[in-house]
């Protein structure tokens, strides 16, 4: 039987936790987790709950994800991603997913993977043995050129492609303010950051819908993902401009900006381990990649996909998900209310001694 009363949280007011959720999230986090498996926080309209342990998390995602809706960020997320894979929900969901899930096929991947071997080797070879360069700089510059060739292929420009990766940082840096209680005013204010962020708006949609155009005229008949999605169709038919930009601007995104973070977390972390920054570089010299067999090969890099999956655990580039509950749901003996924000945090478990 769940309990009437909420769960114990930081003794923080409601404009507290916002000032908290925006200079240290993961600490708040974190003081939040000391509480307990099931957390509560104050904030603006309801409390949010924060679930730790790897079974309360199991339910919210999976068992009873039906239970919930995506939370704050992603309801934010839509005035960039409109209604793609990453934002969408029910009916819509599940088509976009039937949709685009062919393009993924392990056989599909793997011709992408020797341009993304011919990209990584032509970025090493910038680099010079004893001189520093900005880690982060250079992988944002490499997965930059990875998706723009994987999800548009040659059509897309050296100033297309800044446009739209400068225009996505300017959207990212934005998100912070999710958490302000004056969202919904500061908003419609004539503010310089919100000019800033309807140029970037702007500047996306001006770029992508060029290319959708000018990709449906010479026949979207291409390996690259827009033709793909351009090509893609079910018994409802193909999926309209929009959705096309929907869904090349969160495939974009997701492979930009989460996957350059992911990487720098990485070799920071090698460089404090230079025994396993041995072993890793032993792997890849041993390793000969050639265009024929280059999925094999990466395939066969166990040490560097162990790397990758500590490191991730480490530095998650998704370090926490929000669901808002559809109805009343109980969890661990606490009734979390309709409405309510449940936050299950990756970052949280990945660095639990219990686990």
């Amino acid at each position: 039987m769940a309990r009437s009363r909420l769960p114990p949280g930081p003794p923080l007011g409601r404009i507290g936790t916002v000032r908290a959720l925006q200079r240290d999230p993961i600490g708040l986090l974190e003081r939040a987790a000391s509480f307990g498996d099931v957390s509560s926080l104050r904030t603006p309209g309801s409390p949010a709950f924060v679930l730790n342990h790897p079974d309360l998390v199991r339910d919210v995602l999976v068992s009873d994800h039906r239970s919930f809706r995506k939370g704050p960020t992603m309801e934010a997320a839509r005035r960039v991603l409109g209604d793609g894979l990453l934002t969408s929900e029910g009916e819509p969901h599940r088509r976009r997913r039937r949709l685009i899930q062919p393009m993924f096929q392990p056989a599909r991947l793997d011709g992408y993977v020797p341009v993304i071997v011919a990209l990584a080797d032509r970025a090493g070879e910038r680099w010079r043995a004893g001189e520093p360069i900005d880690v982060h700089a250079e992988m944002s510059r490499l997965t930059l050129a990875i998706v723009v060739a994987t999800l548009f292929g040659s059509d897309l420009s050296e100033d297309d492609a800044r446009t739209v990766s400068s225009a996505l940082r300017e959207v990212l840096s934005q998100y912070p303010r999710v958490f302000s209680p004056l969202l919904s005013v500061t908003e419609r204010l004539p503010l310089r950051s919100n000019r800033r962020f309807e140029r970037a708006t702007a500047a996306l949609d001006r770029t992508v819908y060029r290319l959708i155009e000018r990709r449906r005229a010479a026949g979207a008949d291409g390996d690259d993902l827009l033709s793909r999605l351009i090509r893609a169709h079910d018994e409802d038919g193909s999926m309209t401009a929009s959705q096309v930009r929907d869904e090349a601007i969160t495939l974009f995104l997701a492979g930009h900006e989460t996957t350059s973070n992911a990487l720098s977390w990485a070799w920071l972390l090698l460089s404090r381990h230079r025994d396993a920054a041995e072993r890793l570089r032993d792997e890849a010299d041993a390793a000969t990649v050639r265009p024929r067999d280059a999925a094999a090969v990466v395939e066969r890099l166990s040490f560097a996909g162990a790397v990758l999956d500590e490191s991730m655990r480490r530095y998650p580039p998704a370090w926490a998900i929000g669901r808002r509950a559809r109805e009343p749901y109980a969890a661990d003996g606490y009734e979390l209310p309709r409405g309510s924000v449940t936050i299950v945090s990756p970052w949280l478990l990945h660095h639990d001694p219990r686990w």
